[in-house]
This record gives structure tokens, sequence and C-alpha cells, in this order.
């Protein structure tokens, strides 16, 4: 079940709201969450929700042993963190291993048939950034497992994100207030939220598809190529941020607060503040449980370096099993060394210059993200620059109808911080912007309502992650 279905906002969201809202005291919400989570993630994948109940049940055993022994807390830190990794190793990337040792000479491997867990890659993070926290006593252990299912499976955020660390909400498990303001707040997140994904993502998606399909097809020329690759972006930002809105939105609807995960990315005047901006609990996450630990920048220029590389190797490698994830986060570790050396940002000259190079090294990455082979990426980036079909110009300018201009620029204008600028500079008091929301929010509703009974085009992109 995802967002931006009909079954799920027309059907589960409201029935959970309502019972969320009539219930009378903090625990009894809590097990209806857990309950309608389970139902959640069951609805995609029945089978695997043993899988995700068995990963709690391991790792609130190892906080607990953790944090009742004196002189043995390491051995159920490392054996819980073995258990995450080996979990996520045997189910995401058995076959991609396989698939490496079949180059090797002599050897032919069955590759295993092993679907992937919706949504694995963010639990199995999440459950591990507790235990390690429980370990380095940044956060209090928890002694109810029902109260950390909760943390892990809590529907919102449960298969897309954000990934969240349990000191930040432990407390609001257990003792949360709902407001009729900050549900309407929470209900507008959510619209906004799925607004994004409904009337830009998909439309993009579309034009994307279209141009990859083209491609395959050996039809594809650089017009279309570069209308494909910059849809594609704001495809992908705005069906991430999108998804974010509404996990933070849903929260907001139940009483919780979950950070921001998404600041205007494409505003960056490098690729270091790309990654402040984008994905922000992902590049958190991997800040705080491994650049750190491996030494960050207090061993020298040359370790800092090799840190930073298995930071993004295994940032790409986090997205999906495959090589042109490994080859994505390379490439932006490799864009960061340039930086590390020629200090685009403290050189007034060339900040210009660095942010539209910013821009064409995030487009052109995530061409390589995009693509479904190595193979293929090379070939589209080849395309990029005149090395595909001719006469390609005609093929990008009929899929130029104003419609499709129409989201392209909505797309670009929403990639820049226009309504926070427009809401600060507004000399309108809060009542009367609050009005404006409400009226903005009914008119997107009706949108996606309308662009949900008109399209069967939905894409899910999270399930290679």
């Amino acid at each position: 079940m995802v967002f931006s279905s009909a079954i799920f906002l027309f059907i589960f969201l409201p029935l959970i709201w309502l019972g969320h809202r009539l219930l009378p005291s903090v625990r009894a919400k809590n097990i209806l969450l857990s309950v309608a989570s389970l139902l959640f993630y069951a609805f995609g994948e029945p089978i695997y929700v043993v899988l995700m109940v068995l990963s709690v049940a391991v790792n609130y055993a190892a906080a607990r042993c953790i944090s009742e022994g004196e002189h043995r807390r390491r051995l159920p830190m490392i054996l819980a963190v073995l258990f995450d990794l080996a979990m996520l190793g045997v189910f995401k990337y058995a076959g991609f291993a396989v698939e490496c040792i079949n180059y090797l000479p002599f050897i032919e491997l069955p590759v295993p048939a092993i679907r992937l867990p919706i949504g694995i890659s963010f639990f199995t993070f999440q459950i591990l950034s507790y235990v390690v926290d429980v370990y380095r006593g940044d956060t209090q252990v928890q002694t109810r497992i029902d109260d950390l299912f909760l943390y892990i499976a809590f529907f919102p955020q449960l298969i897309a994100g954000p990934i969240v660390k349990y000191h930040d909400i432990a407390a609001q498990i257990t003792d949360r207030t709902m407001t009729p303001e900050l549900t309407a707040r929470g209900l507008r997140r959510f619209l906004f939220g799925l607004s994004k994904k409904l009337l830009i993502s998909n439309p993009c998606g579309l034009l994307a598809d279209t141009a990859f399909a083209a491609l395959g097809e050996q039809t594809l020329g650089a017009p279309l190529g570069w209308l494909g690759a910059i849809a594609y972006c704001f495809q992908i930002y705005y069906d991430f941020s999108g998804y974010s809105d509404m996990a933070i939105g849903l929260g907001h609807m139940f009483g919780f607060h979950i950070l921001e995960n998404f600041n205007y990315p494409y505003i960056s005047g490098s690729i270091r503040e790309f990654w402040r901006r984008w994905h922000i609990s992902l590049s958190t996450w991997f800040r705080e449980y491994v650049y750190i630990p491996l030494g960050g920048n207090r061993r020298g220029r040359g370790r800092t370096v090799l840190n930073k590389f298995i930071v993004f190797f295994t940032t790409g490698l986090w997205h999906g099993a495959s090589l042109n994830f490994i080859v994505w986060g390379l490439f932006h570790g490799t864009m960061q060394m340039i930086e590390e050396f020629i200090r685009p940002t403290e050189r007034r000259w060339l900040r210009p210059l660095w942010r539209v190079v910013t821009l064409a090294a995030v487009c052109l990455s995530f061409v390589v993200f995009r693509a479904d082979n190595m193979t293929d990426a090379v070939r589209y980036l080849a395309v990029l620059f005149g090395g595909g079909a001719s006469g390609g110009l005609s093929a990008a300018l009929a899929l130029l109808d104003p419609y499709t201009l129409t989201i392209l620029a909505a797309a670009l204008i929403f990639s820049f911080p226009i309504v926070p600028i427009l809401r600060k500079r507004a000399e309108i008091g809060p009542p009367a912007l609050d009005y404006i929301g409400y009226a903005v929010t009914l008119g997107l509703l009706l949108l996606c309502v309308m662009s949900l009974a008109s399209s069967t085009y939905n894409p899910f992109i999270y399930f290679r992650f």
C-alpha cells in the first residue's frame, strides 16, 4: 500500500485517524498504530512481516543485554549489527554478489531469486542506529517491545523514510498531544507532498520513461535525452521529497514530529551542500554511523579522502544492488574530493560557475542512477553529448505540449524556496495565511483526486531501495 493510492487515501487513513482520535489513552493509540502498521506493510509484503517482527525482537533483546551488562556490552552490540547486516545482505545483495562472482573464470553459480522486502533498507538502518545509540549511551533502552516496534513499524515512514533516530521520537511514543492546529498543519503538509508526487513527479516520470525507452529502441537523440534527464531530476526529487512531506504530515496528524528530510537541494552551490540538503536523514546516518567511526577528518587528508569514498560507496550500495548505484555514489565522492582541493565556495569568482557545475553533475549522475545497468548509462550519456540518433529535436518538441510545459515550469519554480520567501515577506497576518493555505490545500486535493481517477501511471520507485 502506498500513500498515493485510493485505498490508502479514502479507506485506510480516515479509519485509522478516526480511531486514533477517539481512543482515550496513549497506550491504546499506540496499539492501534502498531496494528495499522502491520496491516499497512502486510498489504504489500504479507510474508516479510515476519522478517520485520524478527528484526525488532532480536534488536530489542540485544539492546536489553547491552543496557544490563556491565562488562560484556560490546558482544551483543556486535551480534545485533552482524544480524542486521546479514539480513540486509541476504535479501538485498545476495543475487548481486553471486553475479559478481560469476565474472570470475570457470565459475557459474545459480543466481538466487530473492524478492526484496519493501522498506528493508529503511527499517534496518533505524534499528541499527537504535542499538548503536544504546551502546554509546546516547539513548535510553526501550523496555517495552511494543513501543520499540511502533518506532520501527510506524507506517508513515516505514517504507519510504525518513530514517528516524530513536532519541528524536522516544518521548513522543509515550507522551504526545493532538490538537486541531497540528492536525490541520499535518493534513496540509500531507496534501502538499501528495501533490508533489501525483501532479509533478508522475508527469515528469512519463517524460523520463519515454526518453529511456527511446534509448532501448535506439531512437534517442540529444534533445530528447536532455529532456528526459532533466525530467528525471524533477521526478526523483518530487517523488522522494513528496513522500517525506507525506510522512511528516501524517506524523503531525498522529501527534508525532518527524524531522525534515529535504531542503531545496537544487539551489546548492556545491556537491557538499547538495548532500546537506538532499535526503538529510540518510546523509546524517552515514556521517554519524560510518564516517565518524572511521575517523572522519581527524587522521589527515589521505585518511579523510578514503573515509569519504567508503561513505559514498556504501551510500550508493545502500540505494540498490547494482553497479550503477555504486558508480553514482563514487562519482559524488569524487566530486567532493575535487571540491576539497579547489575550494569553490571560498573563491567568489568561481561560485557562479560551480553552481552550474553542481547542477550539471547532479543531473548527469542521476542518469546513471536511473539506468537499468551501466551499459545503458554509458550509452545514454554518450547520446547527451552527440552520440545518438539524428533529428531528435522534433521528438522532444512533440512531447512539450502546454500541459507538459506547465508541469516542467512548476517543477522548476518550486525547486526554489519560493513559498518560504513569500510567506516570510507577506504583510498579511497568520489567520489570513491559514485561510489561504486551506484554500490552496482544497484545490490541490481536488487536482490529486482527478489525477488518481484519470491516470493509471503511479510508479513506486522506492521498491529498488
